[in-house]
């Protein structure tokens, strides 16, 4: 029984030793996004050297998504990288500190347009460390150092929620206009009837 309980015991340690490092993947969120939407994407970048902080992240954009602003981040610069039509291709933030231990993380925000054809924005990263060790997160999902990708829905069916909420919340805005009519007309009733009486009070007075 005593080994079997030690035998568990090592499998659960083994599965949170997992967990810790595949939740330390770098990410770049939303998840999901939709075709010609303008959208602000996060890269989280936690650092999970326990020797050696994180000084350097770079982000390359694909095709599928057009990268035009980024966010200031107190204590990190950045510089970017363009092709010959002057498209963004690729960004590069720099710490002016120590860098990230390996209990912190940090979040960089950038703006920009996803493709009108794009299924999906696969971002290849490159995590580097103060020993210039560097960690390519650029291979499939199921890869041991996955790149990060975002699934981009068809436009159509993003268009038609959008439409149907409106349409849904002007219904909703017309019946509680139609709901109100029998309130407004009492009230004036009762005004009308309030400035009848103090007239004939006065023609009595």
């Amino acid at each position: 029984m005593k080994k079997l309980i030690a035998t568990l015991s090592m499998m659960v340690s083994a599965l949170t030793l997992f967990a810790g490092m595949a939740s330390a993947h770098v990410t770049v969120q939303p998840q999901e996004t939709s075709q010609g939407k303008y959208e602000v994407f996060t890269v989280r970048v936690p650092s999970e050297n326990e020797e050696v902080p994180t000084t350097k992240v770079e982000v390359k954009f694909p095709e599928e998504v057009n990268i035009t602003r980024f966010e200031p981040k107190a204590g990190w610069t950045y510089e970017v990288q363009t092709d010959d039509t002057g498209k963004i291709t690729s960004v590069t933030w720099t710490t002016e500190g120590e860098g990230l231990s390996p209990t912190e993380f940090i979040q960089f925000n950038m703006q920009g347009k996803v493709a009108d054809e794009a299924t999906e924005i696969v971002w290849k990263a490159y995590q580097t460390y103060k020993d210039g060790s560097v960690v390519e997160w650029v291979g499939a999902p199921d890869a041991e150092k996955p790149a990060s990708v975002t699934v981009v829905n068809p436009a159509d069916a993003a268009n038609d929620h959008g439409a149907a909420v409106e349409e849904q919340t002007a219904d909703e805005e017309t019946a509680s206009s139609s709901s109100q009519v029998p309130l407004y007309l009492s009230i004036a009733a009762l005004v009308a009837g309030l400035l009848a009486l103090g007239i004939s009070l006065k023609k009595r007075g």
